[in-house]
């Protein structure tokens, strides 16, 4: 099924894995397609039926068609340089022996909100980022099978049969096709993927208007 997908897509064939975990998933990863790995759980190929898995795998391949784990590393690279910037600044702040001490007041208050908010800030943007990656792999993945409902079917059954998976790690959840993490009021606030009834209702939206 991949190698039919790579050649209707002009990929090169990726590597394909299976993950032993009854949590119905799948993964992509590489930094462009002539270094990529998809994958699948053994849960997702459970319950797909042969049109479901196509369109999920189809998903999954124009992540890496679309450089997004790329995008995502660039993201990761400039949020961790906006954190290390804001760190270096709250120590010159308080710790540096050469500051002038007639500075006022104010000017520190609005610099600490500022150093605080700066690594929140871009996280939430690296956030948005994540999401909209996932929407444009939907969208290309149905331009890919030429099957809006297969996609949206196979969003149907993960969530409904979605659950964590067993082997967690909030670092690599972005590469997931579904969010892998226990849900909690924290990880909804950050999570990396767009909810799926969103994901479902724009992809049927998008089918009316061809």
């Amino acid at each position: 099924m991949v190698e039919n997908l790579s050649i209707a897509s002009g990929m090169p064939m990726p590597k394909v894995y299976i993950i032993d975990d009854p949590a119905p998933n799948a993964f992509a990863t590489g930094r462009d397609p002539n270094h990529a790995i998809v994958g699948a759980t053994t849960g997702l190929l459970d319950i797909m039926d042969k049109r479901e898995l196509e369109a999920v795998m189809a998903h999954e391949m124009s992540h890496v068609r679309n450089y997004d784990i790329r995008v995502s590393m660039i993201a990761f690279g400039l949020v961790s340089a906006i954190g290390l910037f804001a760190d270096l600044a709250l120590r010159m702040m308080f710790y540096s022996d050469d500051r002038d001490r007639d500075v006022n007041p104010i000017v520190y208050a609005l610099g600490l909100i500022v150093v605080i908010l700066a690594p929140l800030l871009a996280t939430i943007t690296q956030l948005a980022v994540s999401r909209q990656r996932e929407y444009l792999a939907d969208a290309s993945g149905v331009l890919l099978t030429r099957d809006t409902e297969g996609l949206a079917s196979a969003l149907e059954k993960l969530r409904q049969y979605g659950r964590p998976m067993q082997k967690q790690s909030s670092s690599t959840a972005n590469l997931f096709m579904n969010n892998p993490l226990k849900p909690g009021f924290f990880s909804k606030l950050f999570s990396t993927h767009p909810p799926l009834e969103d994901r479902i209702a724009r992809l049927r939206n998008n089918a009316t208007k061809m």
